[in-house]
């Protein structure tokens, strides 16, 4: 829960969207462009369970805080 915690504390840093989240087929969704952030984040992103998603590449995915 921590992990999740930390990424939306780091999220939040680059907006505020209206329906931050999307959760589908097993993986979650953020809906705050990688564009924007700063290399750094993405890395601790990463290191958090969150990555740039391929199929979605305007926001972040993570299959560790999914739906299953």
């Amino acid at each position: 829960m921590e992990d999740l915690i930390k990424a939306l504390q780091i999220f939040s840093e680059y907006g505020n969207p209206q329906w931050p989240t999307h959760c589908e087929h097993d993986i979650l969704l953020v809906m705050i462009d990688p564009d924007i952030v700063h290399e750094k984040d993405i890395a601790r992103l990463d290191d958090l369970g969150f990555f740039v998603s391929t199929e979605h590449p305007d926001c972040f995915a993570s299959y560790k805080f999914g739906s299953a």
